[in-house]
């Protein structure tokens, strides 16, 4: 198959995806544009595979369970949340690569925040360390996470020595909520809830440590300079700006809410946009079983994704909002959004597209047939920057550039959904990594609009999304049925 040029690629994605040929954290960057610079392998078999969950939950014939995202190293290991009970209990696994042998397990304290579907467990790596919740918002660490033999340790963003003075009182009172984000330099940042009373007067909000062990926050109230908020978005990664100056951030009253920018290093509240349903103009729905987390684009604008308020005028596909880097301008929303992040997909990787914008974006586009939908569950590229109107309920929307059709039935009339909250960009070939309710994992290819490879991982199951990532020797990492397969080449290229 004839290669792109890399460079011609690579010019649009962002910087911060680009560092290194790892898989850092949730969407793969800070930015969350899910862009892999190296190209994937084939999808001609599963290389190795291990449980994600021990203990799944299922409701009837679904997993309504979110997962962490795997993530790779850049000398390719890879580090997998797990979750071990019922209800809880969580452990850290690393495993190499190549063959998914056990590199080293480390266990952690963490406690789930109340939820409907079971949240994300969710790490982060940063130059030669793992970062992973704990118990009463700390946050564990191990060093030379490609070694069985690394060092580890706890820290706190309130001050570790306050959290041993009284484990109980804050283990009891104060839970990270979100998956955690980290910057090049080491940083990390992420939400976090308080139940109750807790110590030092801390309330919900956002936290940042700094690469030398140093802690802040910033209440949600303060951040999103009202007093009704309650809580970061849960499952909402925070997102950095490219220049990684600044942090975005989804802020709820558990319905409505705001997308906030916060200064990065002082976490300083510097803009806020409501989040507007753009057909009713009522506040968009901000579902806490949802994934969504903001996107940043190669130009700076912001995307979250949304529920339509009121219910049903959309079909319960949301909105996927879309902003000006600076908060102070609501652009063309897409047509899909409710659980999903948006990736970024350079202009260039799809040869028929004749628009003017320098990138689009990918998501998912289910058309639910219990919702008043007819069951054509899809997958699209959209042009951010031009519009048609959608053709459920007139709004101006994103215009489709490709889109895709999913290619199993189901029992219940259309299609099966696509099943992704991030679904990985394989730019140096073209095409995107995505998996589907059928149990199986697609190439997407952009050039000729098909379906161009295809792998079964199970017999399929309804369940919450999953991610999709790429790690450094081309492998494909999916989930499907509370399972990580690690999918390749029979004979990996070199």
């Amino acid at each position: 198959m004839r290669r792109l040029k890399p460079f011609a690629i690579l010019a649009l994605i962002p910087v911060a995806a680009m560092a290194q040929p790892a898989w850092l954290q949730f969407a793969g960057n800070a930015a969350h544009s899910a862009a892999a610079t190296v190209p994937a392998q084939k999808l001609a078999r599963i290389v190795w595979q291990t449980a994600v969950d021990l203990d799944p939950q299922y409701s009837s014939n679904e997993l309504l369970a979110h997962y962490g995202s795997p993530l790779v190293t850049a000398a390719n290991t890879v580090i997998i949340p797990v979750k071990t009970g019922a209800a809880g209990g969580f452990r850290v696994d690393a495993r190499a690569g190549s063959d998914g042998v056990l590199q080293w397990s480390q266990t952690s304290d963490y406690i789930l925040p109340p939820h409907d579907w079971t949240p994300e467990f969710a790490p982060v790596l940063v130059a030669n360390r793992v970062y992973f919740p704990g118990a009463g918002g700390t946050i564990y660490y191990r060093d030379n996470p490609d070694s069985p033999g690394g060092t580890s340790g706890q820290i706190a963003f309130y001050g570790f020595s306050n959290y041993q003075a009284d484990p109980a009182a804050y283990s009891s009172s104060v839970i990270i909520n979100t998956p955690l984000t980290a910057d090049s330099a080491g940083n990390i940042y992420f939400g976090f809830i308080v139940v109750g009373a807790a110590p030092l007067g801390l309330s919900s909000g956002i936290a940042r440590v700094s690469a030398s062990g140093q802690g802040s926050w910033v209440s949600v109230t303060a951040a999103a300079g009202d007093l009704s908020m309650t809580e970061v978005k849960q499952n909402s990664a925070p997102a950095l700006s490219l220049d990684q100056q600044e942090l975005y951030v989804a802020i709820s009253n558990g319905i409505n809410g705001y997308l906030v920018e916060l200064n990065a290093a002082s976490l300083a509240p510097a803009a806020r946009i409501a989040m507007i349903d753009p057909k009713s103009g009522e506040g968009a729905w901000l579902d806490d079983d949802s994934s969504s987390a903001p996107t940043v684009g190669p130009d700076g604008d912001v995307y979250y994704g949304v529920l339509e308020t009121p219910p049903m005028e959309n079909n319960y596909r949301g909105w996927l909002l879309h902003f000006d880097a600076n908060l102070t301008t609501a652009k063309t929303p897409g047509s899909f959004g409710w659980d999903d992040t948006a990736s970024v997909v350079p202009a260039s990787l799809v040869p028929s597209y004749q628009g003017t914008s320098q990138y689009l974006v990918m998501t998912k586009y289910n058309d639910y047939i219990g919702a008043g939908g007819n069951g054509e569950n899809r997958i699209a590229v959209l042009d951010p920057n031009a519009t048609e109107p959608d053709p459920i309920n007139g709004a101006t929307v994103m215009r489709e550039v490709l889109t895709m059709l999913g290619p199993t039935p189901s029992a219940a009339g259309g299609v099966k959904e696509w099943c992704i909250n991030s679904a990985a960009i394989d730019a140096p070939d073209a095409s995107i990594m995505v998996g589907s309710e059928d149990g199986k994992l697609y190439r997407w290819d952009l050039k000729a609009n098909t379906l161009s490879e295809s792998i079964a991982l199970t017999s399929g199951l309804g369940e919450a999304y999953t991610p999709t990532a790429i790690g450094p020797d081309g492998k494909v990492y999916a989930i499907n049925n509370a399972t990580l397969f690690a999918v390749g080449e029979v004979r990996p290229r070199r």
